[in-house]
């Protein structure tokens, strides 16, 4: 079975994505802003019946930054992305947040959207 990296693994969608791809034999990758959220999201898949193992690994990366994201996607055959910003302020300029979205997800990829 295929690598996958969803990011924002401690969110809802991705833990939830996180478990369909157990469930049917996926390694997975998860990013988190902070390694501390492991055995959270480690608990909460519990909950939803699955015991990962060594079929799921954390990476720490945050999308308001470049470190972590080569780590992350190294290896992976399919991203689900999944995380969401949490930006303190409400961006001035809706527009250059959302270039902003597509450049990360050039440099995350390296497939351009334009």
């Amino acid at each position: 079975m295929s690598t996958i990296l969803v990011t924002g693994g401690s969110g809802f969608i991705g833990s939830h994505s996180i478990l369909q791809l157990l469930a049917i034999g996926h390694q997975v990758r998860t990013t988190v802003r902070n390694l501390k959220r492991e055995g959270e999201v480690r608990a909460m898949l519990k909950e939803g019946g699955a015991v990962p193992g060594d079929r799921l690994s954390f990476i720490a990366a945050d999308l308001e930054n470049d470190a972590g994201w080569p780590e992350a996607v190294a290896g992976c055959e399919y991203v689900l992305h999944v995380a969401s910003p949490l930006p303190l302020n409400i961006p001035k300029n809706e527009t250059s947040e959302l270039v902003r979205q597509c450049f990360f997800w050039e440099l995350l990829t390296g497939v351009g959207v334009g």
